[in-house]
Formats: C-alpha cells, sequence, structure tokens
C-alpha cells in the first residue's frame, strides 16, 4: 500500500512540474510576442521618420539642425536591438531613453514646421503626420500589452510553489516599461 502512496505522490508531483513548466514557457513567449510588437511599431516610427524629414528638407532646408537632430536620434534608437532574453531593467532604459530622443526630436520636427504655411497645407506632411500620430498611439498600446504580459509572468514566476519550478529552470522576472523621467509634467509648447 505505501509502495502505491509514493508512486501516487511522484506521479502528482511530475504532473505539477510538468503543468507549471510549460505554463510558463506559455507565458514567457506571451511575453516575447508583446514584446516583438513593441519593436514592430517602434519600427514603424523609424521607418516614416526618413520620410517626413525628406518632406520637411523640401520646405524649411535652413532647419538643418532640427532635421540633423531627428536623423541622429534615429540612428540611435535604431542601433539600440533588445531581444527580450537581454531584457533587464538597465537595458530597457537604455531602450527607453533612445526612443524618448526620437519623440523628442519628433516634438521640435512638428513645431517647426508651424512656421511654414505651405508644409502644413502639404498632403504628403499631412498624410506622415497622421500616421506618425497613429503609430505614436499604436506604441503606446504595444506598451501597455506588453507590460500586462510581463506582470501576468512575473506573479506566476513569484507565486509558491511555482517559484520553486521557476528558480530551477531558469524562469527570470522580466522588467516593465515605465514612464520616461519627467512624463508626469506637461510639455511646454511655445512658438
Amino acid at each position: 500500500m505505501k509502495k502505491w502512496i509514493w508512486i501516487g505522490v511522484v506521479v502528482v508531483v511530475a504532473i505539477y512540474f510538468y503543468a507549471t513548466y510549460n505554463g510558463f514557457v506559455t507565458k514567457e513567449e506571451g511575453v516575447k510576442g508583446a514584446w516583438a510588437n513593441v519593436e514592430t511599431q517602434y519600427q514603424r516610427r523609424s521607418d516614416l521618420i526618413p520620410n517626413l524629414v525628406n518632406t520637411v528638407k523640401g520646405y524649411a532646408a535652413h532647419e538643418t539642425k532640427t532635421l540633423s537632430d531627428v536623423t541622429e536620434a534615429r540612428a540611435k534608437a535604431t542601433s539600440i536591438n533588445l531581444s527580450v532574453d537581454e531584457l533587464t531593467q538597465e537595458r530597457l532604459k537604455e531602450f527607453q531613453q533612445a526612443q524618448a530622443q526620437v519623440r523628442s526630436a519628433l516634438g521640435r520636427l512638428i513645431a517647426v514646421s508651424e512656421n511654414y504655411p505651405d508644409l502644413k497645407a502639404s498632403k504628403n506632411f499631412l498624410e506622415l503626420q497622421a500616421q506618425l500620430e497613429g503609430t505614436e498611439n499604436r506604441i503606446t498600446v504595444a506598451r501597455k500589452d506588453f507590460n500586462e504580459m510581463a506582470q501576468a509572468y512575473n506573479v506566476s514566476v513569484r507565486r509558491f510553489p511555482a517559484n520553486l519550478v521557476a528558480k530551477m529552470f531558469g524562469f527570470d522576472q522580466k522588467p516593465y516599461f515605465e514612464a520616461a523621467e519627467g512624463a508626469e509634467q506637461a510639455p511646454k509648447v511655445e512658438f
């Protein structure tokens, strides 16, 4: 009789490990998919920037400083390749800072465009501006979805007794996107 009890206990433990491990794999793949969506939206924005810069160049050629700032910020942001496996709080912060520089440079470019009525009326410029606004919204949604997936994964990794399986197989917590420093204050727009 004791033999069957021990066999039953071993079977239950094995099933628990099996189910818990596979649950972690599923959630980790969800985090990876959400991260890929974040990267896709940032890439979309990055792809739109050269078209926007070239459109503005035609109207505001002497705004070279602003145009070069946007180009440099884009180059820096696209040079940071961060896979979900390398996702640490420090690397994510570096990635976010590069993306914030792009957002800031684009904001200055849009502000410069206010000085050029012909540019503001340009169909290409208006279309690109609308696409950038839509992309910024998509980035926000993708970041929110990533944070939700990371939260679900992190809760699973931290709960007892699943945390024992997580430690055993190397499932570590994932960092979250956080608001950029100073984001709590509305930006000041001056012309």
